[in-house]
């Protein structure tokens, strides 16, 4: 069975965002030299030794859960967002 890595989970989340046409980085340094949340952005959230698919809220100031689920296995996560991301490209092909 093949290790799923954070580079991996990277990458699927990148593809994500871009199928969904929203920012690959939730944060960007502003003209003004402050970071700011960029709306719509789908990453990864870490705690407890597990992972999870957060997408930050419309005005950026909060993040949701995509699955509801907290933070699970890379495996677990890994497949819910490959799921995911199948239904993404099959709405796109309808």
């Amino acid at each position: 069975m093949e290790r799923i890595t954070e580079k991996f989970l990277q990458a699927v989340c990148d593809r994500i965002n871009r199928a969904q046409g929203t920012p690959l980085k939730p944060y960007e340094k502003g003209p003004d030299g402050q970071y700011h949340p960029q709306a719509k952005c789908y990453h990864l959230s870490h705690a407890y030794g597990s992972v999870s698919l957060h997408k930050m809220c419309d005005e950026g100031s909060g993040v949701n859960d995509v699955f509801g689920c907290g933070h699970v296995t890379k495996r677990n996560l890994s497949e819910r967002m490959f799921a995911f991301l199948r239904g993404l490209e099959e709405k796109e092909s309808a």
